[in-house]
């Protein structure tokens, strides 16, 4: 998309850069200039890690890059940091999330805003690097704010705007910007980034109210909270992630009129007239537009609902955008072993169930391990989700797209 700049708005254009996704989350990292990065390479999040550390090794920054022995040592590290007045990011991966899971618990639960990019990728075992949702999903009940991006220039986007929301005073919650391993941490699209002075100036200064190493400070970090107050601290983390919903729209507006470039929780694609539609994450909402496009051509009315904020889910927007929809699809990218439905349908499922006239749901799980789904088999599932609408009646078993 080519954006224009207003007439004596006073911001440079956007400069396009031939990058890709892993490089300009890492070029967004560099204008933002945390003081703390720490991180372990695992891949696809190497490109983040790797060019990042090339801004270090120059000078182009000045962050205190930590070599870390583990995912787990680069949460605590980046948590310490945090607690100590800094700001800080970390990247991972797959079984690097895994590895820090019990801090992403602690970061949340102290109330500390590290940024950390996620390039989404499959569990073992088998053994496999390859794109889906599986730690995406592993992650989702932590009470980190997630966005999901579906190119490279929403990566770099939701980059420039992910301390703004993680820092905000109403929320102070740690927050995640995913992208899908290989098919956007690797892929070379043009990005249209900003200059430097407009993202260190829309991103400011990570000003804490308190922090553990302030001289005289009375606060305390890390205690045991056991039956005292454990169970209060969960209930204010609750009211932190409903706030975090309309500060992320806001920011997400004010990074959008810098660029030209809309952001919105929620994209929508054909749906004003559509009678059934799909719901997807991440970058397979290309082939599935190409689907729909195809699908439209035979004359079946069929839209799409892409979630970008998938915590906290954006339960009014989700209503408002399936009013009318008769049936919908869900494209579920994990599997959540031993539930009557996978995650993302759960969520759909949550989300509508208290509308007056609710879409029939059909799940479908697709892209395991990173394996390709065809413009054809979003096609398949248009057509189950058409017959569903006819027939009435929702399936209690998933789909599986493309399985052999």
């Amino acid at each position: 998309m080519t954006t224009t700049q207003k007439s004596g708005s006073g911001i440079k254009p956007p400069s396009p850069q031939a990058i890709n996704g892993g490089e300009a989350v890492a070029y967004a990292m560099r204008q933002i200039d945390p003081e703390v990065v720490a991180a372990y390479p695992i891949t696809p999040q190497t490109f983040i890690i790797e060019k990042f550390s090339e801004y270090v090794a120059d000078g182009l920054v000045n962050t205190e890059y930590i070599n870390v022995e583990s995912e787990h040592a680069a949460m605590s590290a980046c948590v310490g940091a945090t607690a100590a007045g800094g700001r800080s990011q970390t990247a991972t991966s797959g079984p690097g999330l895994a590895l820090m899971y019990e801090m992403l618990w602690v970061a949340s639960g102290m109330r500390l805003p590290v940024v950390m990019h996620l390039c989404s990728r499959s569990f073992s075992a088998p053994l496999n690097i390859l794109c889906d949702h599986s730690d995406v999903m592993g992650m989702r009940e932590s009470s980190w704010p997630m966005l999901i991006g579906a190119s490279p220039q929403e990566a770099y986007d939701q980059a420039v705007v992910m301390p703004t929301i993680a820092e905000n005073k109403e929320v102070m919650l740690p927050s995640a910007n995913v992208l899908d391993g290989f098919t956007v941490t690797h892929s070379v699209e043009r990005v249209e980034v900003l200059p430097d002075e407009v993202v260190k100036a829309f991103a400011g200064e990570y000003e804490p109210d308190i922090w553990a190493l302030e001289p005289g400070s009375t606060a305390t970090f890390g205690t045991l909270d056991a039956n005292d107050f454990y169970f209060e601290h969960k209930r204010q983390q609750v009211e932190a992630m409903k706030n975090s919903l309309e500060i992320i729209r806001t920011q997400l507006n004010a990074v959008g009129e810098i660029t030209g470039r809309p952001m919105n929780l929620i994209e929508e694609y054909l749906l004003d007239d559509a009678e059934i539609g799909l719901v997807v994450l991440g970058s397979s909402e290309g082939m599935v537009r190409a689907a729909i496009n195809e699908a439209r051509e035979a004359g079946i009315k069929v839209g799409m609902l892409r979630i970008r904020l998938f915590r906290p889910f954006p339960v009014a927007d989700v209503r408002k955008a399936l009013e009318g929809i008769g049936a919908v699809g869900v494209l579920d990218r994990a599997i959540a072993f031993g539930t009557p439905g996978n995650s993302l349908l759960q969520d759909l499922a949550t989300a509508t169930r208290t509308m007056p006239n609710r879409p029939l749901l059909m799940d479908f799980v697709y892209g395991l391990g990173g394996r390709a789904t065809p413009k054809f088999q979003f096609r398949e599932a248009i057509g189950h989700v058409l017959k569903m609408n006819e027939s009435q009646v929702e399936p209690e078993e998933p789909g599986y797209l493309g399985l052999k």
